[in-house]
């Protein structure tokens, strides 16, 4: 089954490489005789589904997460292999989808406001007198 990661990219099925393996956690004796661990790999640098655009956005967002040029993820939550699945598809397409999502837009600075400027003033001078008050007197 393909994977929708927006209306303008579905990553086709045979890119998709399925790694099973014994998962730890809840299940009991279950646990030990099934591989309901899913790893999901996708290799980005081979992809016939990106265009060399998207490709590079997605080298520079994400080489941290990428080995060898290929991105995984792994789930291992579920105590089905079929949920654990579903869970690591969900991720890949949302981590996909946030690769290639445009930037925010730069924050733009602002002067603080008159009124914020006066409380802030206006804390450091109780603050300032509530330490005056607690110096002993001094001898003069």
């Amino acid at each position: 089954m393909d994977l929708l990661v927006s209306p303008e990219l579905t990553i086709p099925a045979k890119e998709l490489e399925w790694r099973f393996s014994r998962s730890s956690g809840p299940g009991g004796q279950h646990v030990n005789t099934t591989d309901s661990r899913v790893a999901l790999s996708w290799n980005v640098a081979d992809s016939a589904a990106l265009s060399e655009e998207q490709r590079a956005k997605l080298f520079q967002r994400l080489k941290r997460r990428m080995i060898a040029g290929a991105l995984v993820v792994t789930a291992s939550e579920q105590r089905s292999q079929l949920r654990n699945r579903e869970t690591a598809l969900a991720r890949l397409a949302e981590l996909v989808a946030d690769g290639l999502a445009p930037a925010p837009a730069a924050r733009r600075r602002t002067k603080p406001t008159r009124g914020s400027n006066f409380r802030r003033l206006d804390a450091k001078k109780q603050r300032s007198a509530t330490k005056q008050q607690r110096q002993k007197p001094s001898r003069d």
